[in-house]
Order: C-alpha cells, then sequence, then structure tokens
C-alpha cells in the first residue's frame, strides 16, 4: 500500500533573471497536476518548489518570510523547525536579488538532493542519480532565451539525464516580472503560468505550449500600444518578435496591420504576404480589416488578396 499519497518523484528549478527583473520556477513529477502544488513565485519576492511530501502552504509561507526580508536559508529553517516531517519535505528558495537555499530531507527517497548556484536552486528526489540535477544546472547557466525557455531547457537536461525514476506525468513553468502589469495587456505581473497535468511527455509538451506562449506574449505587449494609437511603438514590438518567429503568421500580419495604421504602407505589404503564404486564411480576415483601410485602394494591398 502507498502510504504516502503526496510524496512526489520530481525535480524542479527556482531562479531568477535579474536583468529582465524576474523570478521564475519549473518542476517535472511522476505526480497528477503538479503544478498545482509544488511551484510558486511572486514578482519582487522571489520563487519556491515545495516537493517531495510536498506541503503546498510552505509556498506563500516562504514567499512571505522573503518579502518581510529573511535571506532564503534562514527562512527554510523557520518554516521547518516545528515540522515533524521536515525529513521527507524538500524544498527550494530563491529570492528575487538571486540569493538562494535548497533543502533535502534525510528521509527523502534515494537519489535525492540539489544544487544551489548564482540566482538559481535545483532540487530532486527519487532521481536516476546526481547527474540529473547537475545537468539541469549546467543547461539553465549555460542556457540563452528569456528565463522561461532557460527553465524549461533545465527540466530537459535534467529528463535526458535520466529524470524521475518513476517517468513522467507533468509539468509546470511560471515567471512573474516586477512592473509587467504595465506592459502587457492582462494587468498583472504574471509573464508565464503553463502547466501539463497529465501527458506520457510533458515536458515536450510544456515546451510547445511556451513557445505559443512566447508568441502570444509579444502580442499582449503590442496591443498595449495598438489600443492607446501609438502604432509606431506597437510596430517597434512586434517586429521584433516577428523577427524572433519568423514563422508565425499571427504575428506576420499583425505587425502588417500595425505598419498600415503606422504609414509604413511597403512593409505592411511585405508582411501580409508572408501571413497570408504561411495561412491563407489571413486573406479572408484582411479583406475585412479595418486596420488596412489605409492601404486598402492600393494595387498592391488587392493583389495580395487575389485568390
Amino acid at each position: 500500500m502507498n502510504r504516502s499519497p503526496n510524496r512526489m518523484s520530481t525535480f524542479s528549478i527556482v531562479a531568477v533573471d535579474l536583468d529582465a527583473g524576474q523570478v521564475g520556477v519549473a518542476v517535472q513529477s511522476k505526480y497528477l497536476a503538479v503544478g498545482a502544488v509544488v511551484p510558486w513565485a511572486r514578482a519582487g519576492v522571489g520563487a519556491v518548489a515545495t516537493q517531495a511530501l510536498g506541503l503546498a502552504r510552505y509556498g506563500p509561507e516562504l514567499l512571505d518570510r522573503l518579502a518581510e526580508g529573511a535571506e532564503p536559508e534562514a527562512a527554510l529553517k523557520a518554516a521547518l523547525a516545528d515540522d515533524p516531517m521536515a525529513s521527507q519535505r524538500q524544498i527550494g528558495v530563491v529570492r528575487a536579488d538571486g540569493a538562494a537555499a535548497s533543502h533535502t530531507g534525510s528521509s527523502c527517497l534515494d537519489w535525492a538532493g540539489g544544487r544551489v548556484g548564482e540566482g538559481f536552486a535545483v532540487q530532486g528526489n527519487i532521481l536516476a542519480g546526481p547527474a540529473v540535477v547537475g545537468e539541469m544546472a549546467r543547461a539553465f547557466v549555460e542556457g540563452s532565451g528569456v528565463l522561461a525557455e532557460r527553465l524549461v531547457a533545465a527540466l530537459a537536461a535534467g529528463q535526458a539525464a535520466g529524470g524521475d525514476r518513476r517517468g513522467q506525468q507533468s509539468a509546470c513553468v511560471i515567471v512573474e516580472q516586477v512592473g509587467y502589469r504595465d506592459l502587457g495587456s492582462e494587468g498583472i505581473d504574471t509573464v508565464v503560468d503553463l502547466r501539463v497535468d497529465d501527458h506520457p511527455q510533458p515536458i515536450d509538451e510544456l515546451q510547445r505550449l511556451l513557445g505559443l506562449r512566447l508568441r502570444q506574449e509579444v502580442s499582449s505587449r503590442a496591443m498595449r500600444f495598438y489600443n492607446a494609437r501609438d502604432y509606431r511603438r506597437a510596430v517597434e514590438v512586434m517586429a521584433k518578435g516577428a523577427g524572433r518567429y519568423p514563422d508565425s503568421p499571427d504575428l506576420l500580419y499583425n505587425l502588417a496591420c500595425f505598419e498600415s495604421l503606422a504609414g509604413r504602407a511597403a512593409d505592411s505589404l511585405t508582411h501580409l504576404r508572408r501571413a497570408v503564404a504561411l495561412d491563407a486564411s489571413y486573406r479572408e480576415l484582411a479583406l475585412r480589416d479595418t486596420d488596412f483601410d489605409p492601404i486598402r485602394s492600393t494595387p498592391e494591398f488587392q493583389a495580395v488578396l487575389a485568390p
């Protein structure tokens, strides 16, 4: 009989990007819907992963301690001081300034342990071996891209090194950023919050979802300027996104819309042609889209929409 139904065979990373002002956490587990229990993050404060014999309340409790100025190591010790099950807990903590700590209780199932570095902590239990957390740390430190990409890349590296001995089931990544509520259109500091609750390859699926979210995030930031009728700045944001994701017809189409409104007819037509070439459904959408009214009567626009 499984006498510890909440025991999670899990590996996770908590980390910061000081330049971007971001904090984040990513986790994979042989456990249903791990994103509902293990990962916690708060903009400007830090991130927490609470696992093994996981106790979800440690997430907000530790974030509160960090917000009050506690060092991560001291926050962990204070939280676990009166916990009779502390030897079965595993927790990673990072503060927004990069200070980090990791606790692996002596009764966590082998292999269990962690690594702490500048701006991150990785930890796991019931793993194939220490190479799992070692490869996670390496992938994060050597990785490129935004914080969410580096976090998920760390999960992928851990899985490639053997991962969880019991297999895969769910994964999650959360990233928060101070002031993001003023950059995006949703009005919150959450940049990424993606969860794969039950999947045979949850990390692969999480990577797929993250690619979609990062494209969506570009649109969210650009739409803030579009709604304010600041078409020049909307073009700037969207052009950077389309440059990074040149295979996205949605980004190319919206870039063409913004360029039309900004008086950049030639650029608008170029990007509209590329969007239609990638997805013909945008031809019909453009026929009714008032964003193209400034160039609608031109022969070049009519040629793009010709069947």
